[in-house]
This record gives structure tokens, sequence and C-alpha cells, in this order.
């Protein structure tokens, strides 16, 4: 009786081994993913201040012909506010 008491006490030690083995790979994996999205984060945040300031001249013009459409938007959104 006492051998299977020893046994199943040396089966419960192994799994939570091996549970604990795999919490800490899951926990790896994670952090690792983590830092791979940070990584494409900075390079894309990079790339972009690289295409504004390549682009300025062209952003610039965009960004006027907008303000038409933006005041429009706005003056609707108002009257719609006023509405209610």
């Amino acid at each position: 009786m006492e051998e299977q008491t020893k046994t199943e006490e040396t089966q419960g030690a192994e799994q939570s081994a091996c549970v604990s083995e795999t919490k800490e790979t899951k926990k790896a994996s994670e952090s690792l993913k983590m830092v791979a999205k940070m990584v494409l984060g900075g390079v894309l945040i990079l790339l972009g201040l690289g295409a504004v300031i390549g682009w300025w001249s062209s952003l610039w013009i965009v960004f006027k012909g907008c303000i038409g459409l933006f005041l429009i938007l706005a003056g609707a959104i108002t009257i719609a506010i006023a509405k209610e």
C-alpha cells in the first residue's frame, strides 16, 4: 500500500513539473510574441515618419484639399445636433 502511495506522489510531482514547464513555455512564447509586435510597431512608425517627411509637399496638398470637406462635415453635424 505504501508503494502505491509513493507511486501516486511521484506521478503527481511529475505532472506538476510538466504543468509548470508548459506554463513557462507558454509564458516565454507570449513574451516573444509581444516583443515581435513591439518591434513591428516600431518599424511601422519609422516607415510612417519617413513617408510623411519624404512626401511632405504631397501631404500638404491633400490636407489643404480636405479642409473644405471637413468644414462641410462639421457644419452638417452641428445642424444635426441643433435639430435634436
